[in-house]
Parts: C-alpha cells; structure tokens; sequence
C-alpha cells in the first residue's frame, strides 16, 4: 500500500475543500451573516492538508487496490471536514447529524435530518447545495483535473470513483479528458441557472438548485423542495433532472457532430424508453388524484426525473396521494437509477443491460449448447472481465442492501420505512415512504441508523467496491 500517494492525495483534496469553503464564507460576509463556521474549518483544513499534500512519495506503484482505498478514504475524510461547518453553525445538532448530512451533500442523495431549512444561514445552505456539485462529477476526479497525479494513478481513481460499470476517456489524455468533463458539467449548470432566472426565480435560489440538480443530489432551501415554485421551473428542473442523468460521454459526441452515434447507444435507448413507460404507466393510474391531467401529467414528470435521475426534488406527497402501483414504479427506479458515467446513481441502467444480456446468452446457451453467444453492447462484444464484475456487482449490492435493512430494522419503524430508508439511501436518490418519505426527513432515526445509512449512501455512491476493499485487512499490507 502507497501510504505516502495516500497521505498526499487527502492532503490535495483537504485544500481543494478549503478554497471552496473560502467562497461559502464570501457568500455568508455577502449576506451579513457569521462566517466563523466556514473559517474555523478552512483553519483546521489548512493545518491538516497542506503538510500532506507537501509530502513526498518515492514509491512510484499504485495499482487498483491503491485506487479503490483512496478512494474511499478521500470521501470518508471530506464527508467528515465537511460537516464541520454545519457542526459549528449549532443548526443541526449533534456530530452524527452534520456527518449524516454531510455525506448525503457529497455522495448526492439528499436526505436529510433538518426540520426547519429556511431558518438556517444562507452560506450554509449554499455549502449544503455545492456538496453535490463536488460529489456529483466525482471529488477526485476534479482534482485531477486541476493537479495532475499521473496519468496511471488518476486512471486507478477515476476507474473506482466514476459511476458505472467502465470508466472510459474522451480524449488519449486522462487530465484533458476530465477538463472536458467538467467543462460540460459546469456549461449546463450555466444553462439551468439563466433558465431559471428567465422564469422568474432570484439568483441565490437560481444557483442552489442548479447546483443540486447538478449533482442529482436534491438539497432545497425551502421547506417544501420545491412545491412552492411555479409550473415553469418544475418542468425546467425536470429537464435538466432528466440531462444530469444522461452519460456525458453522448455530450461530447454532441459537440463533436457525433449524432448518429447518441442514438445508437443501448443505455441511452433503454433509459428513454424506461421513463417513458413509467411516466405513462403512471400519469394513467393518477389520473384521478389532481382533477387536472395536466397538472398530474407535470408532477408525473417531475416525480419520475426526480427519482429516475436520483436527485430526490419534491412538489407532491406521492406516499400518501399516489396508488400502490405508482408508488411500486417509484422504487423500482429508485433501485435502476440513471445512466453510467452521469452524476446519477442507483445500480446504473448499463449494469441492468448486460444482467438482461447475461441471461439471455444463458437461455441461448442451454437451447442451443455448441453455438457461441456473445454479449454485445453498442455493437461491440463486451470484455468478459467487464460481465464478471457486473454480475459480481448485483449479489454484493443485494447482500449489503439486507444487511443495512436488518440493522436499521433496530430502530423499530414499521417495513415501509425501514425497507425504503435503506433503498433510497443505497441508491442515493433522498425521500424514501413512511417517516422518511417526500414530506418527512431522517430526524427520528436513531443515531447507530444514521450512521449505517450514511455508509449504505457511500456504497451506493462508490458503488460498492471501494468500501469493501477498504475494509479488507489485505488492503493495507505493504505487499
């Protein structure tokens, strides 16, 4: 294990934080309010990062295992910085609240455990928002977007960071790969924000939820999400739900004149026809609820993005006003989530694919055993290693999912709540139904629930793999 590539690495990352933290402070002095909470901990910050990031590595090996373990700790330790901002402004409570809070900012699930948002200071609702920018495109992929690691120690990382099955590059170079990335990132967060300044909504709300639509993670600064906005921002943020859902990989094939390429991509096809069909499904079975078709066409829509693209948005109580069939369509995109290589989460429509794919060789196989059936996605055979660790994804994801219901089953709620906290967590997507559904929150959980939805939201996030190895003994050998 590189211990030193390590120490540096959390060190670089720890004043990324800080210079971020430095603008939410600018943003609490533009508001008169009380920067303390931000400054005390771009201090701690700057005490503990800057001597890391100067130490020097002379071990140059830094494989797959590095990469996952760097991961992991990377996200541990900012999930735990930053919750100092929040611990220190007394509006959240104890510890295991700002951490619960913190984590679900940067992995970009959007639960929380605040009863009163509005009431608290706009520089800490902005940093609550920006938490989701930071997670939503990756922590270390930015940062090897502005310091370059190596062109193989950044590959490890993004390889075990990225959403998905694979982690490809847009161009030979991985630092000008990930520029583009970001680019684009931060290009349709532009549009989102002037999109809502033309309907109507002022600039601090206009950034907040671009920034959380961003990183489909779902963080409000109202009471109500964003129940209270009109018709004209709901089907903007479900727009954009539904572009922050997408791989960015068919952006940049848009940019480039690729067109033909978008459609051909299988995920993309899969994606579009899955939100099609549940928006469908499920505008017919609420037909009934609003008196209006429109108006339950529209909250369809936007429930459906919301959830679909993990981001956890709400403007109805879907738990309590919707069918049982319309609220089983909800789950079951909670547990899909969005496309490979975008800020969404949940098991990923790609992985889905190739478990479809997977089966159905298998069927093939046994009707007809000497024929040869190979898993094509995109019109190209898939690497075998590739199928192996999809399928070796699902199990795993399924058998933590149990473990995490078994344990928050401890805080006694009844099944809705404690099945669905889990998978909403897991899958990062925020409301779940019962106490945690759209119009309630995470408060009453007990604290050992906190802390094990906080880790089911970093497997999620991480997708399972990099939690795993960093809890393995084996990891930290230096052989």
């Amino acid at each position: 294990m590189s211990y030193r590539v390590l120490l540096r690495t959390i060190g670089a990352t720890m004043l990324l934080e800080a210079v971020v933290l430095l603008m939410m402070a600018g943003v609490s002095l533009l508001y008169r309010e009380n920067a303390l909470p931000f400054l005390i901990t771009i201090g701690i910050l700057l005490a503990v990062g800057y001597p890391l990031s100067r130490m020097k590595t002379r071990d140059r090996a830094f494989f797959s295992r590095e990469g996952y373990v760097t991961v992991a700790v990377v996200w541990l330790v900012l999930s735990a910085f930053g919750a100092l901002p929040f611990f220190i402004n007394g509006g959240f409570g104890n510890y295991i609240n700002c951490f619960f809070e913190a984590v679900s900012g940067f992995t970009t699930t959007g639960s929380s455990i605040l009863t009163d948002i509005e009431s608290l200071p706009k520089g800490i609702l902005m940093w609550r928002s920006t938490t989701h920018v930071i997670g939503g495109m990756g922590i270390l992929v930015l940062v090897a977007a502005i310091i370059p690691n190596g062109e193989s120690r950044a590959m490890h990382m993004m390889r075990a960071e990225m959403p998905g099955p694979t982690a490809g590059k847009l161009v030979p170079r991985l630092s000008q790969s990930n520029k583009i990335l970001y680019g684009m990132y931060f290009g349709l967060i532009m549009l989102e924000i002037i999109s809502l300044k033309i309907a109507g909504v002022c600039l601090y709300e206009c950034i907040t939820i671009s920034f959380s639509t961003a990183g489909t993670g779902g963080f409000a600064v109202t009471n109500d999400s964003l129940a209270g906005y009109s018709a004209a921002v709901e089907i903007i943020v479900s727009i954009y739900m539904l572009a922050f859902s997408l791989n960015f990989a068919l952006y940049f094939l848009l940019i480039t004149g690729k067109l033909k390429q978008i459609w051909r991509d299988q995920e993309f096809r899969l994606f579009f026809l899955i939100v099609l069909l549940a928006v469908l499904f499920v505008s017919l079975d609420i037909r009934q609820v609003y008196g209006s078709y429109r108006t339950g066409l529209r909250h369809t829509l936007f429930t459906l993005a919301s959830t679909c693209s993990t981001t956890g948005f709400v403007v109805t109580d879907y738990d309590k006003l919707w069918p049982t069939f319309s609220k089983c369509i909800v789950l079951l995109l909670t547990l899909t989530g969005a496309c490979a290589g975008s800020t969404g989460g949940g098991i990923k429509v790609s992985r889905l694919l190739i478990l479809v794919k997977s089966v159905k060789k298998e069927v093939r196989q046994i009707i007809h055993p000497r024929s040869v059936n190979v898993i094509r996605v995109d019109d190209g055979p898939q690497n075998e290693a590739m199928v192996h660790s999809v399928l070796r994804f699902f199990p795993a994801y399924v058998f933590l999912f149990i473990i995490g219901v078994l344990l928050v089953s401890l805080n006694g709620f009844d099944f809705t709540t404690t099945f669905s906290s889990v998978l909403t967590c897991i899958g990062n997507v925020g409301p779940g139904l019962g106490v945690c559904g759209p119009c309630g929150n995470f408060a009453d959980f007990s604290n050992f629930s906190k802390i094990i939805l906080s880790l089911m939201m970093l497997i999620g996030r991480l997708e399972v793999m990099p939690i795993l190895v960093l809890l393995a003994p084996n990891s930290w050998t230096r052989s």
